[in-house]
């Protein structure tokens, strides 16, 4: 579906922005993107946007040789990480820190923060131009 696309596309730049410039814990934004509430919002919609990209891809020009799987792949798998860390960064402010196992995947998805708004722009970027490729 097309809509999805767009939605993927439009998803994956704006995470990639938040995660990249925005600074966490700290609400001085000029743009009202870094609330509580848009976080939800926007990790809840990248999330099950990438699922519904997994279940339904964008056919391309060479739909019979089964590729076409393959390109919705790497936006999806984008959305549903950026998703996670979103949701995962919101819970983990609101709870007190402890040092369980949770804790520690917590902090290591967090420090991967910056580069993977870097790669979600790259990705919506490159998802946007060259949108019925095989691999993206």
């Amino acid at each position: 579906m097309i809509q999805l696309y767009f939605l993927s596309i439009l998803c994956n730049g704006i995470t990639g922005y938040i995660l990249l410039y925005g600074n966490e814990g700290e609400m001085d934004s000029p743009l009202p993107i870094n609330t509580p509430t848009t976080y939800v919002v926007l990790g809840i919609l990248s999330s099950v946007t990438g699922i519904l990209k997994l279940l339904s891809p964008l056919p391309a020009d060479n739909a019979e040789s089964g590729l076409f799987i393959i390109g919705d792949l790497i936006p999806a798998a984008a959305g549903i990480a950026a998703g996670i860390v979103l949701l995962f960064g919101l819970y983990r402010k609101g709870e007190a820190t402890s040092q369980g196992q949770l804790e520690r995947i917590g902090a290591s998805l967090l420090a991967l923060r910056r580069p993977l708004g870097l790669a979600l722009l790259g990705v919506a970027l490159l998802h946007f131009v060259f949108g019925k490729i095989p691999l993206l």
